[in-house]
């Protein structure tokens, strides 16, 4: 790891997933001095995109905080299964549920100064509102002063919608201001992003247009589309759920661990969403995305991408906290 100044936020990577996390504070100039994954596949491609010689600390629910290096600053995806409304919604009862406690637990013990917490936009009304108000209670009784929004990764640097909840603590004995999220920025083309020269195998076409013609004909859909309608607009994008059938216009829906069957149009032709895209859509250069291309099984990626921070929204909301520190 290179040497950095004594003035460098070092911070630690907790429920890490593929380190969308890590590269939107290294994009800051942040020092990451190790990580926390218990998903294998998951820890894979982390070293894939980041070097093998990386420390995992393993199941924070399990380590000792003494076992780890003084950082600054903590960041944490934190299990979003038991609060989403794909999932079951057991919440706490769910033992992911109790891995914010686990993450408190680790704060105390560190003493740190700042973390930043993402989770799905479903937790904000669980159970009538009550698990969030328990979070941040929990937060302020560790110390910390928390600001918490609702942001959209459409709105800070890639075509996704994908609503996810962030909250960013400051220890409140260095707590001068409090932390304001940051602005949208401008949309950015889908076009840019849907590149991968991919298109449907033989079996994969005839499977959507049998799906097609399931969606297109059903009580909710019939006459709104046909299959040359939808392949005349040019990077339209087409998601099939349950009964639904949705068209996006320049930009993707929330990709998911269980969302594979994204396709768009281009060049007259219905393409996959392929791996590599996702993580473009998910804000990783194309340099690293390269990395796992052809090297990683499409379908973890396209899982992992699904579970994955957004690297810019991550990026932008620490430009703000490193304004304040």
């Amino acid at each position: 790891m290179k040497k950095t100044n004594e003035n460098t936020i070092k911070f630690m990577d907790f429920c890490s997933g593929i380190g969308a996390g890590r590269l939107g504070l290294t994009n800051c100039g942040m020092e990451c001095v190790g990580f926390s994954e218990i998903n294998k596949p998951a820890e894979t491609t982390y070293r894939q995109f980041f070097g093998q010689d990386e420390i995992n600390y393993g199941d924070l629910m399990k380590i000792n905080p003494t076992d780890l290096p003084d950082f600054d600053l903590m960041i944490a995806g934190f299990p979003c299964q038991t609060f989403s409304v794909i999932g079951q919604r057991k919440g706490f009862e769910d033992n992911r549920g109790q891995v914010i406690y686990g993450l408190i637990n680790i704060m105390k013990a560190k003493n740190v100064k700042y973390f930043i917490l993402e989770n799905v936009k479903g937790l904000m009304n669980h159970d009538n509102g009550n698990t969030v108000r328990v979070i941040l209670q929990a937060l302020d009784d560790a110390g910390y002063q928390t600001s918490h929004k609702v942001l959209n990764s459409v709105d800070y640097g890639v075509p996704q919608s994908r609503e996810r909840v962030y909250f960013v603590g400051i220890r409140k004995d260095l707590a001068k201001q409090v932390y304001k999220f940051p602005n949208p920025t401008e949309s950015k083309n889908v076009s840019d992003y849907l590149i991968d020269d991919v298109e449907l195998s033989a079996y994969e076409k005839e499977t959507t247009y049998n799906t097609f013609i399931k969606y297109l004909n059903n009580k909710y859909n019939t006459g709104k589309h046909t299959i040359e309608s939808l392949l005349s607009h040019e990077f339209d994008v087409i998601d099939t759920r349950q009964s639904d059938l949705r068209i996006y216009k320049n930009k993707i829906p929330t990709l998911r661990t269980g969302r594979h069957g994204i396709i768009y149009v281009r060049g007259g032709k219905f393409r996959k969403l392929t791996g590599y895209e996702s993580l473009l859509l998910q804000g990783f250069p194309k340099e690293l995305a390269l990395k796992a291309k052809g090297k990683i099984s499409e379908t973890y990626i396209l899982a992992q991408t699904g579970n994955a921070m957004t690297v810019s929204t991550i990026e932008a909301v620490a430009k703000e906290l490193i304004k304040i520190i």
